[in-house]
């Protein structure tokens, strides 16, 4: 039996997020299906680097699973991408060690949040359209984000999780064309945490909210607080670090 990681890209879209949901198609539920003629027509289970939502997409998602298998990691690649759907592509499958985990090993995860200024349909599936917005007022809200927080205010409630606190170590909006783009990286994301942050701050650089809120709810979280939230079509989970 051996352990392999494998990175993928997906167009979320036509999926109901990451995680195995019965009835209802999911990435993993894909990934296994494809899996499971190569065992034998057994489960095989494969664990996501980070649970995406319904609807988000991602370019450099990792997981990992565990397979008897005298498949090249060349052939195992072919062999799964002839099983999968056309919006889900492994690039690239590596044989590696036991220990190695998808989520509980990465060191750093990179997002991408995408907001479009134009009417162009063909952006539809990737990006939220809103109208014309102040940059600068954005990059103020962004640069509070930095840091160690107890990002609880800007999550889902999970009542199992711990703790809430998140070490983000970039948070920067960027304008190419009519697409206005939020580029965070972090050692970890709550639940919706990165949907949250960008519909507040867009809401603050629409005078919305105040600075001065969007401080408070980071210095003195709150369980389940009434804030704004990004829809899901333009979140992109873009990459994730790991130990050499």
């Amino acid at each position: 039996m051996s352990r392999y990681k494998i990175t993928l890209q997906y167009d979320g879209t036509n999926y109901f997020g990451w995680q195995m949901q019965s009835q209802k198609r999911t990435i993993q539920k894909e990934i296994e299906t494809a899996l499971a003629p190569l065992n034998n027509d057994n489960r095989v289970i494969v664990t996501g680097a980070g649970r995406t939502d319904t609807g988000v997409h991602a370019f450099g998602q990792v997981a990992h699973f565990d397979l008897d298998t005298n498949l090249k990691t060349t052939q195992l690649l072919k062999a799964l991408n002839a099983r999968l759907q056309h919006d889900i592509k492994i690039i690239d499958v590596t044989q590696t060690n036991d220990e190695f985990h998808a989520r509980f090993s990465a060191k750093r995860r990179y997002y991408r949040y995408q907001c479009y200024l134009g009417d162009n349909l063909l952006f539809r599936n990737q990006a939220w359209f809103i109208d014309e917005i102040d940059k600068f007022k954005l990059d103020i809200f962004a640069e509070k984000i930095n840091g160690t927080h107890d990002f609880l205010s800007f999550s889902k409630l999970n009542k199992q999780l711990e703790n809430t606190l998140c070490s983000i170590y970039q948070s920067k909006w960027f304008k190419t064309e009519k697409m206005l783009i939020f580029n965070v990286c972090g050692n970890r994301f709550l639940h919706h945490m990165v949907r949250y942050l960008v519909g507040t701050m867009v809401a603050g650089a629409q005078d919305k909210i105040s600075l001065d809120y969007f401080e408070d709810l980071l210095i003195n979280p709150q369980k389940s607080v009434k804030i704004f939230k990004a829809p899901p079509e333009g979140l992109i989970l873009l990459d994730i670090d790991y130990d050499k």
